[in-house]
């Protein structure tokens, strides 16, 4: 069992326009309500994939209610702490002819000490009963900034596989705390770390610095450009597929929920790689949001492009345990 952890969930409201004339009174020719947050996106994903999964997050007011409504319909497994604040919720004017999307987001919820205290009595109950935890998406305010580092370190002590992608004043903590793997495109280290990153040696000097944390695994992408990972302290730049960007949302996403796929399941490493990078590119070349189906990921896979840097692995057959 996969469990995603999503502290910031969103209520998304899609309007779909042929064209936007900005001063003019504009006609949506279509409206759905989507479920967002990081990672009940990965859940969605993972659901695609085949593989069991729980998402825990939390909920509140009638956004609460309506988000608690469209995850049944999708079938994402999923509990929830109930909240006083309202769930935030995002407007996306979608502008099919100019292939753009332009989102709104709501204020995000304030969480009281007393629900992120319930937030984490529950977490532990449900990591002892998972073998991989993802830590995804933003933190909503202050009193929810140590749930993942508290995590985390939950994870390390039931001997869990754990994989962070998060970014916000709270990063550095959540590394401190030393997941397993984590996942961050290249605007979230230079702006919340102070990192430099622009080249391939600052990228793989980044790359060091997180082994030297005992960090086993991570992944440093940028868009649809080269990625750059390492395992242990062999490293590898990532080629993926080319394909005609409509809406990126969600790639890094359907990403995590490929390198979550190759370790659940003991893939070598230049397999899932290729299986994540595969996901990332087929679902920013779609309008749905990690919605990527077995067959669109074969289509991909063998287009992605393995490099190693440095020197090289003999043997790359095994995949990082939380020891």
């Amino acid at each position: 069992m996969i469990l995603t952890i999503t502290i910031n969930p969103l209520l998304e409201r899609r309007l779909y326009f042929e064209k936007i004339f900005l001063g003019k009174d504009n006609r949506a020719y279509k409206e759905e309500f989507t479920a967002g947050g990081k990672g009940i996106n990965v859940s969605r994903q993972l659901n695609q994939l085949g593989l069991k999964n729980s998402a825990f997050t939390f909920l509140g007011g009638n956004n609460g209610k309506m988000l608690r409504n469209i995850l049944n319909q999708e079938k994402i497994e999923h509990s929830v702490v109930s909240t006083k604040s309202e769930t935030r919720s995002a407007n996306l004017i979608i502008e099919k002819n100019e292939n753009r999307i332009t989102t709104f987001f709501g204020v995000n919820s304030l969480i009281t000490k007393e629900e992120a205290d319930e937030f984490k009595d529950k977490l532990d109950k449900m990591i002892r009963n998972c073998s991989i935890v993802v830590f995804s998406g933003s933190s909503p305010c202050e009193e929810a900034d140590d749930i993942f580092p508290y995590g985390i370190e939950l994870a390390n002590k039931y001997d869990k596989i754990s994989v962070l992608d998060t970014y916000g004043k709270h990063l550095e903590k959540c590394i401190n705390a030393l997941p397993t793997v984590i996942h961050n495109n290249i605007n979230e280290i230079e702006s919340f770390l102070g990192f430099s990153v622009n080249n391939e040696e600052e990228k793989i000097n980044f790359l060091k610095h997180l082994y030297s944390k005992e960090i086993k695994m991570a992944f440093l992408t940028n868009g649809a450009d080269t990625t750059y990972t390492s395992k242990y302290d062999f490293h590898y730049k990532i080629t993926p597929p080319k394909v005609n960007t409509i809406d990126p949302t969600g790639s890094g996403d359907a990403f995590v929920a490929g390198i979550v796929y190759g370790l659940e399941h003991s893939l070598v490493y230049d397999e899932f790689i290729k299986i994540a990078s595969a996901l990332g590119a087929a679902n920013a070349a779609s309008w749905n949001i990690c919605s990527v189906s077995i067959d669109q990921l074969n289509q991909l896979k063998e287009d992605v492009i393995v490099e190693s840097i440095g020197k090289k692995m003999k043997l790359i057959d095994d995949s990082p345990t939380a020891h």
